[in-house]
């Protein structure tokens, strides 16, 4: 859920299942909380793979003409350039869907980083049309929650219609659009703008572990709910911001929030991921993937990586010797390795996927990588963070230790991973 950093409201941003549920549409996985870095059936898995649009594909934002005649008028001219998302997470054992804005007539596609994190597979439905292409993604702000997708083989789409949110007051009329509860149509509801420059802290329906606060959002009274995240709030000049987050309106003396990231944000963003420049916060392409499940925390220990997980399996213990298998297709049956490698130090294998270059080298579940080229890993955190500055196609050299005992060394070819 989400919560405002107030006071306030519990907010919606995505949920789980194998239906979609939430503002932000996408569902990290819920049978173990986990974390993956892995392989996945994508057209970018032997590298990047990724073909840039280049940042004057683009637009910038500009008010449009005044739209006249009210809700229908803005629903008719923005709802053509509307995308159905639908995402498969393979490795999470979830599927997902969301909203997306058709920005350039060759398919390139605003959208919710949350939307297609984690994703092996995205699909997205121009709602016009009915027409359904594969799609690949350019790159992302996963702390701006900010994505650019391309459908493949697109051409001659009906963009939206872009506003300029600079220019938003309270009280503007507005218009919020999406895939809402995931029901595969675009549906319209009206509201105002309830104010700017707010504050929330969202993260996905039933976990605590993925939060994120976003600044500058516009709020509006609109009934934001699941599946409408990546779609447009919209006004008569104009799209003018993109659907984020919901509250969550269980308690009846609760008014209705939604909160939208300004037009204007969203598309500086997705011009720096067009013409391909990464930074700390901006990802081009697809991360590099291993092929592992690992446990979350700042612990160095294995052991008490191992402890957490099972903490976080809801007291669920550990398989029996010989219960776990040598690999994993998704972590449906995922289960805290029984036997762990004897080192004080280093993150935690809690499996690994069938077929991925972590596999291949020989790890299991219960292993411990202790380096990654000469440099030493503790926690999780710390082998995400190393892994992060590596790309697909590279090559490194891990070290870990089996749950025998035994060090090994192996060099790994990194290919693309989910998005994250």
């Amino acid at each position: 859920m989400l919560d405002d950093t107030g006071s306030g409201p519990s907010l919606r941003r995505r949920g789980s299942g194998n239906m979609l549920t939430h503002t932000v549409m996408a569902v990290l996985g819920a049978a173990l909380a986990a974390g993956l870095l892995l392989a996945f059936d994508n057209p970018g898995s032997g590298g990047s793979g990724i073909s840039l649009p280049g940042s004057g594909a683009v637009p910038a934002p500009a008010p449009a003409a005044p739209l006249a005649g009210g809700e229908q008028a803005i629903v008719a001219k923005v709802k053509p350039g509307l995308v159905i998302i639908n995402t498969a997470l393979q490795y999470n054992s979830e599927a997902a869907a969301g909203t997306g804005m058709v920005i350039n007539a060759d398919g390139l596609v605003l959208t919710n980083n949350h939307v297609i994190d984690d994703s092996t597979k995205v699909t997205a439905t121009v709602a016009a049309t009915g027409r359904t292409y594969p799609a690949t993604v350019v790159g992302y702000d996963k702390t701006g929650d900010i994505a650019l997708i391309q459908l493949q083989n697109a051409s001659g789409l009906t963009t939206v219609p872009i506003g300029n949110s600079s220019s938003v007051k309270v009280g503007n009329a507005v218009v919020a659009l999406g895939n809402a509860e995931g029901r595969g149509s675009i549906t319209a509801t009206a509201g105002e703008v309830t104010g700017l420059n707010q504050t929330i802290t969202a993260s996905d329906e039933g976990s605590s572990s993925a939060s994120e606060t976003l600044s500058g959002m516009i709020q509006t009274d609109a009934d934001i709910v699941p599946g409408d995240s990546g779609g447009p709030l919209a006004s008569s000049a104009g799209v003018i911001g993109m659907d984020t987050a919901g509250n969550d309106v269980s308690d009846q003396q609760q008014a209705s929030a939604g909160f939208a990231i300004p037009i204007n944000t969203a598309l500086a963003v997705a011009r720096q991921i067009a013409g391909g420049h990464a930074s700390s916060t901006i990802t081009i392409g697809y991360p590099p993937f291993v092929g592992i499940f690992i446990g979350s925390g700042s612990s160095s220990s294995p052991q008490a990586q191992a402890q957490q997980e099972e903490q976080q399996q809801n007291g669920g213990g550990s398989g029996g010797a010989g219960s776990s298998p040598a690999c994993y297709t998704s972590n449906a049956d995922l289960t805290v390795p029984s036997a762990i490698a004897p080192v004080s130090s280093g993150t935690l294998i809690v499996g690994t996927i069938c077929g991925s270059p972590a596999a291949s080298a020989g790890m299991t579940g219960g292993a411990v990588i202790t380096t990654v080229n000469g440099q030493a890993v503790g926690s999780p955190g710390d082998l995400t963070g190393i892994l992060a500055r590596f790309h697909p196609g590279e090559v490194i050299s891990v070290t870990w230790v089996s749950p025998s005992g035994q060090r090994s060394t192996s060099s790994l070819h990194l290919t693309a991973g989910p998005p994250q």
